[in-house]
């Protein structure tokens, strides 16, 4: 018995040593401290108060100078008629008289296994998008419209399709680019202007692929789009979105601008809408918070889509309007940078700080910062409790088009997310790293396992003939390992291969691909180019690699013509999509899926007809090969005969544009 006491033994110390370190785990990543919320309502409007004080205060400032003003209009008028008997009195235009802007008053201190057809940048949290995969179908959201299309059994068969709006709202003001699946719903994110706010729709799907309208509601928030990021998460069935809301603090009822939700129905007013944060969900910093720069509440509201009616938690911390936000498996980081002039040196500086929002609801702590990030793809909350972040020096943000105007300096911040804390918790000076420059044009960056990878090029822009461009490779858990890789390209895009990456760009006549190990020291391994050809979509989505095995797979990537701007794909279709080998990270090229031309311009198009996120990926799903190609549902096969290389071949193709022979209405 002896032999079994001991076997019992050593599983009971294997079992204590691992819930230890699964407690230590956890710990990593729970913050020291955190911020404190509004203790209630009371304190919530209190801290409003002195700003509706100041406004009423100016308000009657311009209310007494326009009387003056009047006056001495009226004692002119009168003068001059005196002076011109007969004649009729015609005053010059008035302009307004301006009020000088007072610093604000000081604020009170505050008392089922998902499949995933879209390249995501975070294992196990998917990204809005316009191709999801719900059992045997694929459902496409494409100019305004859902559609639904059966790829059972080796057919390409439409199958449904209906409006991604309400049957009863004006879609005119809006735009619908983006969208969940969970379980059998259908989550339309979109914004509209008319209505002012983010606009969610819910539809049903069966096991047919039958689509039907179930709801439409609305939430309150700024407009979220960005040429880079999503508006939305998915977690299981938890729909995460990021929601900014500014606020202006001189408004007669600023509290009316707080996070909250309404079901559309014809008529529906502001009233309507239903508060989904109250008091103790509204976290600040002890920053002085000035209105006329912008003070906006940034907001995560979490929905569950698993329940018949919807069921909407958020939180929300009082920042700066300058954001970009990255969502992990663990919290939502929002980060926030606001430009001031200082008094005596006149020089603009920059202040930050990023926000951990947790997914569990718990409260947010923060870190107050130097520079900005990029985009979404500048962070990683890694499985070891540290959060790096790539920064730039002047950043401004991930909404339209910022992340490309980017620039300053580069640095690489790592800290610990236990070192989060309450509003006096600052990242150290030895958290950050200097890191080399990227090079001119549209800074790129991704991390890819232990590495921090990126790199300059054409981005939105017509490239430039003869461009070329390096790599910057940075083991950023021992920061002072940086290494650079030089590219006969620009750099558009920076891809995993499973532990290893890939190089995307064009030199301005030919797209390149370069295929980069990631071992103890950092090579090109492969190449492949395509003649007179760049990419056809700038977005992360464009992008798929299918690995079968580890060190083979399939890459897939939307192409156009040569030398064209990325800002084509906003209403241009790409050429077709181009799809690769990979082997041992030695590129070979596959094949390609073309696309046909002027394939449902007649569609009657009533919202959405500008392709912001994009009008093509490359899918593969259950060993078949797919390209959404606009309105296009193409298949290829790759076939590899004994002696020959591989090459790819179509099988079938339906075209799902209404009015088109294959589409059912």
């Amino acid at each position: 018995m002896s032999w079994l006491l001991k076997s019992l033994a050593g599983v009971s110390a294997c079992m204590v040593l691992n819930a230890a370190q699964a407690q230590a785990d956890v710990e990593a990543f729970v913050p020291a401290k955190t911020l404190a919320a509004f203790a209630d309502e009371a304190a919530l409007q209190a801290w409003f108060e002195p700003f509706v004080v100041e406004r009423k205060r100016r308000e009657e400032e311009r209310r007494k100078q326009e009387e003056e003003r009047r006056l001495r209009q009226e004692e002119v008028r009168k003068k001059w008629e005196a002076e011109n008997p007969g004649k009729t009195w015609a005053p010059a235009p008035s302009y307004p008289v301006p009020v000088a802007m007072a610093a604000p008053p000081p604020a009170p201190a505050a008392a089922g296994a998902a499949e995933y057809i879209t390249n995501n940048q975070t294992a196990g949290v998917d990204e809005g998008g316009i191709v999801k995969v719900h059992g045997k179908h694929l459902v496409i959201l494409r100019r305004g419209r859902l559609f639904t299309v059966d790829v059972d059994r080796y057919q390409l068969l439409p199958v449904s399709s209906i409006n991604a709006y309400a049957p009863d709202v004006n879609p005119s003001g809006a735009w619908y680019d983006e969208m969940i699946v969970a379980g059998n719903t259908v989550a339309v994110i979109g914004y509209s202007y008319a209505r002012g706010g983010t606009e969610l729709g819910l539809f049903n799907i069966d096991e047919a692929g039958k689509l039907s309208y179930r709801a439409t509601w609305h939430l309150r928030s700024s407009d979220y789009y960005s040429s880079r990021n999503y508006a939305s998460r998915l977690i299981g069935s938890q729909l995460i979105l990021y929601t900014p809301i500014p606020l202006n603090l001189w408004h007669a009822d600023p509290a009316a601008r707080l996070p909250a939700l309404r079901r559309w129905q014809p008529g529906a007013t502001p009233a309507d809408f239903k508060r989904i944060a109250d008091a103790t969900r509204i976290y600040r910093t002890d920053e002085a918070l000035n209105p006329q720069e912008g003070t906006t509440l940034h907001t995560i509201v979490r929905c569950d889509l698993a329940q018949p009616e919807l069921d909407c938690r958020s939180s929300a911390v009082l920042g700066p309007a300058g954001r970009v936000f990255y969502v992990s498996s663990r919290a939502v980081y929002v980060w926030t940078t606001r430009n001031q002039r200082d008094a005596a040196s006149g020089r603009v500086v920059s202040q930050s700080a990023v926000f951990r929002l947790p997914l569990d609801g718990a409260a947010p702590s923060m870190l107050k910062t130097q520079g900005s990030p990029i985009d979404q793809m500048s962070f990683l909350e890694g499985d070891d409790g540290y959060l790096n972040v790539l920064l730039r020096a002047n950043g401004n943000g991930d909404g339209m088009w910022r992340g490309e105007g980017s620039g300053g300096n580069l640095s690489l911040l790592r800290v610990a997310v236990r070192d989060f804390g309450d509003d006096q918790a600052s990242a150290p000076a030895q958290a950050y790293a200097h890191l080399p420059a990227a090079g001119e044009g549209s800074l790129q960056n991704r991390f890819v396992g232990q590495r921090l990878l990126y790199g300059a090029g054409s981005g939105w822009r017509r490239p430039a003939p003869g461009t070329l461009g390096q790599l910057q490779v940075v083991h950023f858990a021992d920061r002072a390992r940086t290494e650079t890789l030089a590219l006969p390209h620009g750099l558009d895009r920076i891809e995993a291969l499973g532990s290893d990456a890939i190089a995307v760009g064009t030199d301005g006549q030919d797209l390149h691909f370069s295929s980069v190990q990631l071992a103890a020291k950092a090579r090109v391994v492969g190449r492949f180019v395509q003649a007179q050809a760049a990419q056809g979509e700038t977005r992360s989505h464009g992008f798929f690699y299918k690995p079968e095995g580890g060190d083979s797979g399939l890459v897939g990537l939307p192409v156009r013509g040569s030398g064209q701007g990325g800002y084509r794909q906003l209403w241009d279709e790409p050429a077709g999509m181009l799809y690769l080998r990979n082997n041992r990270l030695k590129l070979s090229g596959v094949g390609s899926l073309a696309s046909r031309r002027g394939i449902g311009k007649d569609d009657g198009c009533r919202v959405s007809c500008v392709d912001w996120y994009g009008n093509a990926r490359p899918i593969f799903l259950r060993n078949r090969v797919f390209a959404l190609l606009g309105y296009e549902l193409v298949e290829g096969r790759v076939l590899k005969a004994p002696g020959t290389p591989e090459r790819l071949v179509e099988t079938r193709r339906i075209s799902f544009a209404p009015g088109s022979a294959d589409y059912q209405p």
